[in-house]
């Protein structure tokens, strides 16, 4: 039987030459998630929980465009700081001064930016100079040449490759973002793309991977098998499988280079909230799938949301992690999902580790649509998230609040976990697609052994309602049936705070090795809420957590322009500041060159949480440099 997987032709001599170049110094941070497995482990020691209360503000960098989504996260070799703006725009930064030594914009200009989150970088070969890949968000994969800034004619088509060939072809009008860098396996780039909401027809959202030094495509995974292919029959036979749009693969990669494994986070297929035309399970959708990262072929998968008509996209990367259990030591994947759900799972068969039960969830109303039956929790840890709501719960942080919040709730229910959009009621579905365990993912202190998780307590409101006769959906395609009414409005009060009660924000650290919750705290307080005797309540939150060797937990992501440090053994609070504007992304930690230890941090304000608490808050271009006074 064949698989769901297509294999181009390469020159197996340059896939196996690797990377001559040298390996990264212990103080470089030279991947969105510091290593390939995406820990986000710095084993740096200048910057510890005894004097990270002594940081100040070592440099700050200005990127001209104060514009939403700036949610990038830098990587940093050889004193060198690369990043990307919401234009694409890829900067170099000295990293120690926070001086531009380069920018690079693409030819012809990104017409309409968007959320970036960083650029990848390749060190080279023995033939081949270090370079940079940017993807972007209207679908080309551009090498830059990492000393000069500039463009790399032989790479592609004169520099760039076109990322909509062979996936979007039939659909021009559909557009196909890319908003993560790519993961970096030896000589290739391997990389995913947004595919839309709705409706069911469009682009393809297939990981794809391509030669770092021609731009050659090198190999590609269908998502959405065909037929006598392993999965097809998951797709609503006999026709749900065709010109399928999605699953996206917008999120993170992640790279075993020891293994040579990719691992890859899917999201939901087309269209989000109407599943009737693919009845079935829809294997490879809102999964964690395991690839042989020089050809693509399939090692396992595992799916974290059957038929996926809740928009719950496994957006975060998986991290690799270790586990010892019974005095073994258990190579694994932690896979944090919007549903508050931490999956943690063998990284070599993809089983959990902890075990998972298939709950029964609650059923829709939506003629024709088969809701499945149940859905996978773990039974380790707990869900570190609310996943479901009742009246009782309502907000009571002012009178006001709950008698707007009360009569809004009267409108919706909500049955427990997964509890579909409906019809007749309408629902409040926790967490919301913004929700639970976002894109910012985990990080991973492996000395102790603990994942270090933020999530949101984040719920949207909608119902499905029947398609008026005469609509066009997406690029002028036929509308579903039925569509969501509302999908990702927030479920928030007068003053756009939520309408649940607290806390609206955690941060919280799970033993890997025994499954249990060790310490959970709130994440994030809104300055208007203390000033109302509501301390420490919680904040929305956009981002990652970082841990150090000296057992530092550094973190932004919430919208209340903090920048925090936690002891990561206790999950105590040792050191707050404040920002230029909220930071929605992942920070990082490097050595300088003047053998200071820096923690950096880009605050660009409000993005996809600007509908929800701090509404006022203006945007920022800010790239933050924080270290110990000289």
């Amino acid at each position: 039987m064949r698989q769901a997987l297509l294999i181009v032709c390469v020159s197996v001599a340059a896939l196996q030459a690797g990377l001559i170049g040298e390996k990264a110094p212990q103080g470089d941070w030279p991947a969105y998630g510091r290593d390939p497995g995406g820990t986000r482990h710095s084993p740096l020691t200048q910057i510890t929980p005894q004097n990270v209360a002594r940081l100040q503000r070592a440099w700050v960098y200005h990127t001209g465009e104060k514009v939403p989504n700036f949610e990038v996260t830098p990587v940093m070799v050889g004193n060198v700081m690369y990043l990307s703006t919401p234009s694409q725009r890829v900067i170099a930064l000295d990293a120690t001064k926070g001086t531009e030594i380069w920018t690079f914009e693409p030819n012809p200009k990104v017409a309409r930016g968007r959320e970036h989150r960083g650029v990848s970088y390749w060190p080279g070969d023995r033939d081949t100079g270090p370079r940079i890949l940017l993807a972007t968000s209207d679908a080309r994969l551009i090498a830059i040449d990492a000393k000069t800034g500039t463009s790399i004619p032989e790479f592609g088509d004169n520099g760039a490759v076109n990322l909509r060939e062979g996936v979007a072809d039939k659909f021009p009008q559909s557009p196909t973002p890319v908003t993560s860098p790519p993961a970096i396996y030896k000589n290739l780039a391997i990389l995913g793309t947004s595919t839309q909401e709705g409706p069911s027809k469009g682009p393809a959202g297939d990981p794809r991977a391509f030669d770092i030094k021609t731009g050659k495509l090198v190999w590609r995974f269908r998502l959405v098998p065909h037929p006598g292919e392993p999965g097809n029959e998951t797709w609503g036979p006999p026709d749900g499988w065709i010109d399928r749009s999605g699953p996206s693969t917008w999120g993170l990669f992640t790279v075993d280079t020891e293994r040579g494994l990719v691992f890859i986070p899917t999201g939901n297929p087309a269209d989000s909230y109407y599943g009737a035309d693919r009845k079935g399970s829809n294997r490879f959708s809102a999964s964690v799938i395991c690839l042989d990262a020089a050809t693509g072929a399939l090692k396992w998968d595992y799916q974290t949301v059957h038929h996926d008509i809740f928009d719950m996209d496994v957006a975060a990367a998986p991290a690799l992690i270790e586990v010892v259990r019974n005095g073994r030591r258990i190579p694994a994947v932690a896979e944090i999902t919007k549903m508050g759900l931490l999956f943690i799972l063998d990284r070599l068969t993809g089983q959990p580790i902890f075990g998972v039960e298939e709950r029964p969830v609650p059923k829709t109303d939506v003629p024709g649509e088969e809701a499945w039956p149940t859905q996978p929790f773990p039974v380790k840890p707990p869900a570190l998230a609310r996943n479901s709501f009742k009246p009782s719960e309502i907000s009571r942080v002012s009178p006001e609040s709950e008698a707007f919040c009360g009569k809004l709730a009267e409108k919706y229910t909500n049955d427990g976990p997964f509890t579909p959009y409906r019809i007749a009621t309408g629902t409040v579905l926790f967490s919301g697609s913004a929700g639970g365990g976002n894109w910012g993912g985990v990080a991973f202190d492996p000395r102790i052994g603990y994942i270090i998780v933020n999530t949101s307590e984040m719920a949207t409101i909608g119902r499905m309602v029947a398609s008026s006769p005469g609509s066009r959906g997406r690029g002028g395609a036929p509308p579903m049936p039925y569509r969501n009414e509302g999908g990702s409005t927030r479920f928030v009060d007068q003053d756009h705070y939520p309408c649940q009660q607290p806390p609206w924000g955690k941060l919280t650290a799970v033993n890997a090795n025994t499954g249990d919750v060790a310490w959970s705290v709130t994440l994030g307080s809104y300055d208007e809420m203390e000033a109302k005797g509501h301390k420490n309540i919680g904040a929305a939150n956009l981002g990652g957590a970082i841990t150090t060797a000296t057992g530092l937990t550094l973190i932004a992501a919430t919208n209340d322009l903090k920048f925090r440090a936690f002891d990561t053994k206790t999950g105590k609070e040792l050191w707050m500041t404040r920002l230029d504007a909220s930071g929605n992304a992942t920070p990082i930690t490097y050595m300088g060159r003047d053998d200071r230890q820096y923690i950096v941090v880009v605050a660009g304000g409000p993005g996809h949480l600007m509908t929800i608490g701090n509404t006022a808050e203006d945007h920022a271009d800010s790239v933050i440099a924080f270290a110990l006074p000289k």
